[in-house]
C-alpha cells in the first residue's frame, strides 16, 4: 500500500449480489485497498434477502482491506434502492427484505396508482408513478399478504439506511434514496403524510432525513468491525445517486449503466414530474433532481441468452430481421412487470449469434428510448455518453450501444463507481466539499472515448414496430398475473 496523501475514507456500496468495500485517498482519489463479499438472494417467487447478511458482507469486505479500513476518517454506505428493510423493537428483521427487482407488488402499484389521484397526482407528489420496485408498493404488498409482519414492524428501513443504523444506533436516510419509496413528497422534501395514512404506516416508523453535507452519526461502541468510536458516518444514498455522486456529474451529462438492471439518467436542476412513468424524478445525493428510468432486463437477461445458446457473451453476429424483446424477468421500462421474454423472425438460416445480437438490441433499445425523456431540453445531445457497470467494458455492449445511439461513448477508466460516490461523500464531511467537486478533482470519468457511428435507424424502427404489434400480448400476459 503506497503511503497516502491524505486522510483515507471508506466508501461501501451494498448492491442486489454482494458488499464491496473501497478504502479510498481523500486526497487523490487512489484506491489503497479492497474488498468484496457476496450475498444470497431467493429465487423462488419473488426476490428477497437477509438484511442482516448485508452485515455480515460488509464486515468480510472491510476485513479484506486490512489494516487500512482501521485508519478511516469517515465512512459512507451506498446501496441498492427502493428495498423494504422491515425492524422489530430491537432492531432486528421481522422477515427478510423485500429488494426492488422483487415484483410480485404490481397490482398494489396499478392499485395505489388508481386510488390516490392517477399518475399525474403521484407525479406532481412524489416525482414518481408507482412502479412494482417502489418501496410503497411492497408495504401494501406486506399489508395484504402478510399483516402478522406488518404488526411486529417497529421501524421501516432501505437497505442502505439498515447498515448506517447499526454503524451509529441511529435511524438515518438521506434524500436521494428516500426519494425513490413512493412516501417522500419531492416538492417540499418532507414525508407525505396523506400517501403515509393512505397505506398505514406511522411516520414514526420511518427514518430521519439527513441533509447534504450533513453527519449522520459517528460509529458507535458495539460494533464488530475495524472502525474506531468517534469514525465520522456520512449520510450515504442510493446506488444512482452514489455512481453520479462517483462520476461528478454535471447537469445534462448522460449516463447509461449496464448492471443486472439497466439505468439512464443525468444530473437536473429542474424537479422532473413524468405523468407517463417512464421517468423516476429522483432526488439526487447534493441538493439537484436524478431523473432517470430503468430496464430490469439489461447484462443479466443478455447473458441468460447467451448460455442458453451455449455462447460467450461476445460471440454477438450481425443481424437484420431478429427482434428479441428481452423480458426475461417482466419489465420496468416499458412497464410490464408480469411480461416475457418475445422473438420474432426466427428462420432456418438465423444463427445463435444473431440471436445473442438481437438479445442486446432489445437491451439497449428499451434504455435508449427513455434517454429523450431523462435529458432536458437544455442537455447537449452530441455529448459523448457516458458507459458504466458491469456490461460497460464489454465489446458487444459498446459496439451496441454507439450503433443505436449514433453518439460518442466515453467509457471510465474508474470501476465501483458506486463505492467511489460514497467515498466522495465521506471525503466531503472532512473538507467541507460538495462530494461531486470531489470527484471531479479525482478525476473519475477519465478513460476512452469511442467515436459516433452513423446510427441504426432500420433496427430501431424495426423494434419499435414489434413492440407496437406484440403490446396486446404483452399487456394480457401482464393481465394474467
Amino acid at each position: 500500500m503506497s503511503a497516502a496523501e491524505g486522510p483515507l475514507v471508506v466508501g461501501v456500496d451494498t448492491s442486489t449480489q454482494s458488499t464491496k468495500a473501497l478504502v479510498v485517498d481523500a486526497a487523490t482519489g487512489e484506491v489503497v485497498a479492497s474488498g468484496q463479499a457476496p450475498h444470497t438472494v431467493s429465487s423462488g417467487a419473488g426476490r428477497e434477502s437477509d438484511p442482516r447478511q448485508w452485515w455480515d458482507a460488509l464486515r468480510e469486505a472491510l476485513h479484506q482491506c486490512g489494516d487500512a479500513a482501521r485508519e478511516a476518517a469517515a465512512v459512507s454506505i451506498g446501496g441498492q434502492q427502493h428495498g423494504l428493510v422491515t425492524l422489530d423493537e430491537r432492531g432486528e428483521p421481522v422477515r427478510p427484505a423485500l429488494l426492488w427487482n422483487d415484483v410480485r407488488s404490481a397490482p398494489q402499484a396499478r392499485r395505489l396508482t388508481e386510488e390516490l389521484g392517477g399518475a399525474k397526482f403521484w407525479a406532481e407528489r412524489t416525482g414518481s408513478v408507482p412502479a412494482a420496485s417502489f418501496t410503497v408498493t411492497k408495504w401494501a404488498w406486506l399489508a395484504e399478504h402478510e399483516p402478522e409482519a406488518l404488526r411486529a414492524t417497529k421501524a421501516v428501513r432501505l437497505p442502505h439506511d439498515y447498515l448506517t443504523e447499526r454503524l451509529t444506533g441511529e435511524g438515518t436516510t438521506d434524500r436521494g434514496d428516500v426519494s425513490g419509496t413512493g412516501w417522500w413528497a419531492s416538492g417540499t422534501e418532507t414525508y407525505d403524510e396523506e400517501i403515509l395514512a393512505h397505506v398505514g404506516l406511522d411516520p414514526a416508523l420511518l427514518p430521519r432525513v439527513v441533509r447534504p453535507g450533513e453527519v449522520a452519526g459517528t460509529v458507535r461502541d458495539s460494533h464488530d468491525l475495524p472502525f474506531a468510536k468517534g469514525t465520522l458516518v456520512a449520510p450515504g444514498t442510493g446506488d444512482n445517486a452514489a455512481a453520479a455522486l462517483g462520476l461528478g456529474l454535471r447537469p445534462g451529462t448522460p449516463v447509461l449503466s449496464l448492471g443486472t438492471s439497466g439505468t439512464v439518467y443525468a444530473v437536473a436542476k429542474r424537479r422532473p414530474t413524468d405523468p407517463t412513468g417512464t421517468v423516476a424524478g429522483f432526488a439526487d445525493a447534493h441538493g439537484d433532481w436524478l431523473p432517470l428510468a430503468c430496464t430490469l432486463n439489461c447484462t443479466l437477461a443478455v447473458d441468460r441468452i447467451a448460455a442458453l445458446l451455449g455462447l460467450d457473451r461476445e460471440a454477438v453476429e450481425p443481424t437484420t430481421e431478429l427482434t428479441l424483446l428481452p423480458y426475461l424477468d417482466g419489465e420496468r421500462t416499458p412497464n410490464l412487470p408480469n411480461a416475457s421474454g418475445l422473438l420474432h423472425g426466427l428462420r432456418h438460416d438465423t444463427t445463435a449469434g444473431q440471436l445473442l445480437q438481437a438479445a442486446y438490441d432489445g437491451a439497449v433499445h428499451s434504455l435508449l428510448g427513455a434517454l429523450d425523456l431523462v435529458l432536458d431540453e437544455d442537455a447537449d445531445r452530441s455529448a459523448p455518453l457516458l458507459l458504466i457497470g458491469g456490461g460497460a467494458r464489454g465489446t458487444a455492449w459498446q459496439q451496441t450501444v454507439r450503433r443505436l445511439s449514433g453518439r460518442p461513448v466515453q467509457v471510465p477508466e474508474a470501476k465501483e463507481l458506486v463505492a467511489l460516490g460514497a467515498a466522495a461523500q465521506a471525503a466531503g464531511l472532512l473538507t467541507g466539499e460538495d462530494p461531486a467537486a470531489v470527484a471531479r478533482r479525482w478525476n473519475t470519468t477519465r478513460g476512452p472515448v469511442l467515436d459516433a457511428v452513423e446510427r441504426d435507424d432500420r433496427t430501431l424502427t424495426r423494434i419499435a414496430g414489434v413492440l407496437s404489434d406484440a403490446a396486446p400480448l404483452l399487456e394480457r400476459s401482464t393481465d394474467a398475473h
